[in-house]
């Protein structure tokens, strides 16, 4: 259904079949990590995405995840990727120092190679906040990842 007449609009496409995703996750704050990566592995396999077609690396902590991101997206094996993460503030500055470079290079990063990053670091102000945003993160981040890859598919197809 398009909104205008004679406009084509690209449909939002959330089937995951036969595509492949990259996941990158940090252990740093695991038991939140592993909560994301619960919700978002559930959420992929929901849409369709197979256990062959998805691999999943594991990094110290959240400045890590980009350069793995970047080494998978540079093999162009993958149709998508999702960074999962969680910083949570602390009594210094590194938070924001944290938060804000690995997010920036995971912009970059999309930018750069073309391929969709979902970004699933969550910056909260405690372990309560990330606890009850790691289960709607982890799933959102799937649907993110399956239907960028399914809309830069369609419109490198065009």
């Amino acid at each position: 259904m398009s909104r205008f007449d004679n406009v084509f609009e690209f449909d939002s496409n959330l089937d995951g079949n036969g595509l492949a995703i990259g996941i990158v996750m940090s252990r740093f704050n695991l038991p939140i990590c592993e909560g994301l990566l619960s919700a978002c592995v559930a959420e992929l396999k929901r849409l369709g995405v197979a256990d062959e077609d998805m691999a999943i690396a594991t990094v110290p902590g959240a400045l890590e995840i980009p350069l793995v991101l970047q080494t998978m997206a540079q093999t162009a094996q993958y149709d998508a990727l999702i960074a999962l993460g969680a910083v949570i503030r602390g009594d210094t500055y590194h938070f924001e120092v944290v938060s804000n470079d690995a997010c920036r290079a995971i912009m970059e990063l999309q930018l750069h190679t073309g391929v969709p990053i979902a970004n699933g670091i969550l910056t909260c102000d405690t372990d309560e906040q990330a606890e009850v945003r790691m289960q709607p993160k982890g799933t959102d981040c799937a649907q993110a990842a399956v239907e960028m890859a399914n809309l830069q598919g369609a419109l490198s197809n065009d």
